[in-house]
């Protein structure tokens, strides 16, 4: 019954398609439940119904639509288990061999063989509908006319399909009256049913076959020839053949059966299929024990996913904290670069006039240096008195940031003081007083340093004052710039402080100089 069921279920896949319902084929096996007088063919032939007009080529064939249903069925039977439905190629081979067969004709293995080279690589088998174009256009089948390749698909239809082992006309021996009557005879796996016609519309009786039975040959007598017996459990069967051939046929045929039922084995075109179940089994028992396999395998990486996950969340806790702790530091730090920004603006502040005034005069002399051309000999002259007064003002900017250095030491004193005891005022308002006698000292040095710049400036007059002489030998100011290192350097503003460009510019000093100065400032800041 399991055989029915795969069968019905297949043509249920077709009629479903051909509804555009379900194209999966997806029924459960538990949920077709066949009868025991259930009419397999015509449920195939609804099934068909539904079908055919849709698929079934418009090309003329060699069989009629009677065959291509009985072909319909028979794809049915040998296809695969599984969907859309197909055909493999060793199914085709075993078919078209049992249709070739039945026709008389000799099987022609390299003409499928080279069928099967120009076999559509991207296809594992071929479809109902192109098994019937294939065997209707009479690829394998020339020579042979329309009824002798109906009469072969007809005969392996009953085969396959309807288990029919052998069929045809015999004449058999009445039990009662003793006369010879001719029935059509049909052997199926376990019984031999007789009919008045082949159209089967007229049963007359069956012989129920079991492994007791047996078949004998009879002598002719009664003016019968090719005569031969069936005994069974409770009745003997007395039959005469055509012709001796038929005889042997059908004696084998029966003999065949019976030992087929004595051995408990299906018919030899069902051994196949059966072999093909029982492989799947195999298979699907693999299958079962792989994904079982696969199951615990997957079981154990979702464990270590959630082990993996949850070390996950807590580094990234412990990562979020960190970022925290970073962004308080960093606002913090922040929040310091912020008031020194704050303090360096102050400063930049209360230099902008002074910056201003040196800027131009910087354009003042951006614009005498243009007119400078020749006169290199007066120019070095030029660069010697620059240098005298280079050294000048060096030694005065390091006098007043020695000053200012020792004023700001002062002044730092002064805060610690206010911030101490009452009694530690007391004590140390004595040198305060002190102290701010130094600082009026200090002062008074800073204005006489202050009038020494000024000389200083007077004299660097005198200075610019050659250089404006010089303009009329200077052919080209910027050539000589690149020629000669710079021979005059802009004076540019600057901090008192050691590491800031004082008020006489960076064209005071050289390259090497402010680089000195830089580093004895910050010895010195480390130090304080």
């Amino acid at each position: 019954m399991g055989g029915l069921k795969d069968e019905l279920l297949k043509a249920i896949w077709h009629a479903f398609t051909a509804l555009d319902l379900d194209h999966s084929g997806k029924v459960s096996k538990s949920q077709l439940k066949v009868q025991d007088n259930f009419d397999k063919i015509e449920f195939n032939r609804m099934c068909w119904t539904l079908r055919v007009k849709k698929n079934l080529t418009k090309s003329p064939l060699l069989i009629n639509e009677e065959d291509a249903f009985k072909v319909w069925v028979i794809f049915n039977f040998l296809s695969e288990d599984k969907y859309p439905l197909i055909i493999v190629p060793e199914e085709i081979e075993y078919l078209l061999k049992k249709l070739t067969e039945a026709m008389g004709g000799g099987w022609q293995q390299e003409r499928f063989e080279h069928y099967k080279i120009n076999f559509d690589d991207n296809k594992d088998g071929l479809s109902a509908w192109e098994l019937i174009e294939l065997i209707g256009n009479g690829q394998f089948s020339k020579g042979m006319d329309q009824q002798t390749v109906s009469m072969a698909i007809n005969e392996v239809f009953n085969e396959l399909i309807l288990d029919v082992l052998k069929q045809g006309y015999m004449m058999k021996k009445g039990h009662r009256r003793k006369n010879w009557t001719e029935r059509w005879f049909v052997l199926k796996p376990n019984i031999i049913s007789y009919y008045v016609s082949e159209d089967l519309k007229d049963k007359k009786g069956d012989i129920l076959l079991d492994e007791n039975c047996c078949v004998e040959s009879l002598p002719d007598k009664d003016g019968k020839k090719c005569l031969f017996l069936i005994k069974c459990f409770d009745k003997t069967f007395e039959i005469s053949a055509s012709d001796k051939k038929k005889k042997q046929e059908w004696i084998q045929a029966i003999h065949s059966t019976i030992h087929l039922l004595k051995l408990g084995s299906p018919p030899p075109h069902k051994e196949k299929l059966l072999a093909e179940q029982e492989e799947l089994e195999r298979q699907m028992k693999e299958l079962q024990a792989a994904n079982e396999s696969k199951q615990q395998e997957l079981e154990t990486v979702r464990k270590k996913l959630g082990e993996a996950a949850s070390r996950a969340a807590e580094e990234e806790k412990k990562r979020l904290q960190t970022q925290v702790e970073l962004q308080t530091r960093f606002s913090t730090e922040l929040e310091r670069e912020k008031l020194i920004r704050q303090q360096m603006e102050e400063q930049v502040a209360q230099k902008s006039s002074e910056l201003e005034q040196y800027l131009q005069r910087v354009r003042e002399l951006e614009d005498m240096y243009l007119k400078l051309q020749e006169a290199l000999e007066d120019e070095r002259q030029a660069r010697q008195d620059e240098e005298i007064v280079r050294k000048l003002q060096a030694r005065l900017l390091e006098e007043e940031s020695s000053k200012r250095a020792e004023l700001g030491k002062w002044h730092l004193a002064q805060q610690q003081a206010i911030q101490t005891t009452e009694a530690e005022k007391q004590e140390l308002e004595h040198q305060r007083v002190m102290k701010e006698q130094a600082l009026q000292e200090a002062m008074a040095r800073l204005e006489q340093l202050e009038l020494e710049r000024k000389q200083a400036l007077e004299q660097y007059e005198g200075v610019k004052k050659k250089l404006e002489m010089a303009t009329n030998k200077t052919k080209s100011w910027k050539d000589k710039v690149a020629h000669h290192e710079g021979l005059i350097r802009l004076i540019e503003p600057g901090s008192k402080n050691p590491h800031l460009i004082t008020n006489w510019g960076p064209a005071a000093f050289t390259q090497a100089e402010l680089e000195e100065r830089e580093k004895n400032w910050k010895e010195k800041k480390t130090t304080e």
